[in-house]
């Protein structure tokens, strides 16, 4: 080989090495996408688990404050089949994680809590009526539990929101956005809660 040929063939060389670099560090960068992807889809379901549970612990309680509150006040019985009725069709309405990304199912599970919300306000408020009542150890505690309970749930809605929100930016930008239309074709964004008043501070339940 002539000293020419040598003396062209080193900067194809330097230009290869530094394609090469440019490309192994380009992979490198997206090989972190690739991870971050699963790992922000897990941490969304996580925190939507999350959300069924403090809300199933809401419901849980209910049974035992609208009997109390029955043993102080049958004449609302107006008030009391509301939040019974209310109860019921919020049982009624789950989501799974293969349903996060369709909004109107979430939207179900957010009209169904809102009207279980809205009809515990209103018994809670009939019971400011029956100082017996409000005086009664069973119904504090209960107020008690009920009142950790929204605080707990406020906090779960916040984490999920957050977490969606990661996951779904995961997806449309760059580097991830390589992975998601490479390897994750199928994997959509997830729906979020709507904002509706009132949905960043738990209901006021203190006597």
């Amino acid at each position: 080989m002539s000293c020419s040929s040598i003396a062209l063939a080193k900067p194809v060389v330097s230009r290869l090495r530094a394609l090469a670099l440019v490309i192994g560090v380009g992979l490198l960068v997206a090989g972190c996408g690739y991870n971050n992807i699963p790992t922000l889809e897990e941490r969304a379901k996580a925190q939507w688990s999350e959300v069924q549970n403090q809300y199933q612990r809401r419901t849980d309680l209910i049974p035992n404050l609208v009997a109390t509150v029955q043993g102080y006040a049958k004449q609302e019985k107006d008030v009391l089949i509301a939040v019974v009725e209310a109860r019921a069709k919020a049982t009624q309405v789950k989501i799974d994680v293969s349903q996060l990304t369709d909004p109107e199912k979430l939207k179900q599970f957010q009209d169904a809590q809102n009207a279980l919300s809205g009809a515990l306000g209103r018994l809670l408020a009939v019971s400011e009526n029956y100082p017996d009542l409000k005086s009664n150890q069973n119904f504090l505690a209960l107020q008690s539990q009920l009142e950790g309970t929204e605080n707990r749930i406020s906090v779960a809605r916040r984490d999920y929101i957050e977490a969606v929100r990661e996951y779904n930016t995961a997806l449309r930008t760059f580097p991830t956005m390589l992975w998601a239309m490479t390897f994750f074709r199928g994997n959509q964004p997830m729906a979020t809660f709507a904002a509706n008043e009132g949905a960043q501070t738990p209901p006021a339940v203190k006597f």
